[in-house]
């Protein structure tokens, strides 16, 4: 057990596993019905966030670990997925944050369609943080997946300068796709500005685009978007540049005749599922406000279940959150001793008299006791007459 617990070890696992998968106050009836133990959501939520953070330390033990001893990582698949992307979750006071998502899987034939392309074994890392610290905690994930020694890397993303940045860092040589999409988006924006939106020459020309930019001509789709940034309203021709410019200098992203021929995913479906599956799932119900300190934890537990490595991971989360409540107990223990000791005054800091002050060698000696018998009888100060019965009334 923990220490100053009364909850067994699998009563805490499965608190904290419900905690992980639904909100903390439906916890308690279940655990209620199905063992007849009582506690309250707050215990929910304190075990749960306490064991997420335990997780946390884990992962980045183990990022600060690699980089110490730069180990082999393990063999990776042929032709590996990774792909990234962001969600807001709502914070308290009001504030909305990113998380950002890493989505690692393999990529083959379908096993029901040769011709179609199909991920699998997918695993996922997340974490509210900045671009530069996500980069390299999820290392801890593409290490275990081997996405170092993988063969083919196809990293499918949008077009954020974040989600070029970590491709750089994990595997530069990457194969990058931009996501159809989101290429799709940029094109929507043009034929909203010049057609208006919702009209059928919107849709006619953006799927004239569609089409042309899927089947391989990607080259004649940014010439028209050049030459439609020449006419049309200031707003239009603004927001044509914008497009044009985009997929311009993106065009090697953007050869989905070329990536679909060589059985690579044009979508990045896998991490835009994995934003609902691991993050918002949770992070993001009615009347939810997380504080940033707690949102690492839930994440971090999360991934643990969405990647089915649950009952790989708890008995190490355990053990690592025992020795750290040991710990904890210890340390508070000693500074409960530390005050108990401080109060308790010591003779040489107050002393009695001057000479005990001006000579501190000589112990001062005790006064003298009273005397209890007198004469034979014994003294007002004598047992006796302090705990008799009969001893005299005054």
């Amino acid at each position: 057990m923990l220490p100053g617990h009364h909850l067994t070890p699998t009563l805490v696992e499965g608190i904290v596993r419900l905690g992980v998968l639904i909100p903390f106050g439906m916890v308690p009836a279940l655990i209620l019905h199905f063992t007849g133990v009582t506690i309250s959501a707050e215990t929910v939520r304190r075990l749960t966030e306490t064991a997420g953070a335990v997780q946390v330390a884990r992962e980045t033990a183990a990022v600060e670990q690699l980089e110490r001893t730069l180990s082999d990582p393990p063999a990776g698949v042929p032709v590996h997925l990774l792909s990234v992307d962001g969600a807001m979750v709502p914070l308290v006071g009001g504030d909305w944050r990113e998380v950002k998502t890493l989505a690692i899987g393999r990529i083959a034939p379908a096993a029901t369609d040769p011709a179609r392309v199909a991920t699998t074994d997918l695993s996922y890392f997340s974490r509210l943080t900045d671009a530069a610290s996500f980069n390299r905690l999820a290392t801890v994930e593409t290490h275990r997946r081997g996405t170092e020694t993988a063969q083919t890397i196809v990293a499918v993303v949008d077009g954020a300068e974040w989600c070029q940045g970590f491709i750089d860092h994990q595997r530069h040589d990457a194969v990058r796709i931009l996501d159809f999409a989101h290429a799709l988006g940029h094109l929507s924006t043009v034929a909203q500005a010049h057609f208006g939106a919702g009209t059928p020459d919107a849709s006619e020309w953006l799927g004239q685009q569609a089409h042309a930019l899927r089947h391989g001509h990607e080259a004649i789709v940014v010439n028209r978007l050049a030459t439609l940034a020449t006419t049309g309203s200031d707003e239009a021709r603004a927001a044509t540049q914008v497009t044009h410019a985009y997929l311009r200098s993106r065009l090697a992203q953007i050869r989905y005749q070329t990536f679909a021929a060589a059985g690579y995913p044009i979508g990045s479906g896998c991490v835009e599922s994995a934003n609902k599956l691991v993050v918002e799932a949770r992070l993001k119900g009615s009347g939810m406000h997380w504080s940033p300190d707690h949102v690492n934890p839930m994440l971090a537990l999360r991934t643990v279940i969405a990647n089915r490595r649950w009952e790989a991971d708890w008995p190490a989360v355990w053990t690592a959150w025992r020795q750290q409540a040991r710990q904890h107990a210890t340390a508070r223990r000693h500074r409960r001793q530390a005050v108990i000791r401080s109060d308790t005054p010591a003779a040489e800091e107050a002393p009695a008299t001057l000479a005990e002050s001006l000579d501190p060698g000589e112990p001062a000696a005790p006064p003298p006791r009273p005397k209890t018998i007198v004469n034979g009888k014994p003294t007002a100060e004598h047992i006796w007459r302090k705990t008799s019965p009969f001893r005299a009334k005054r």
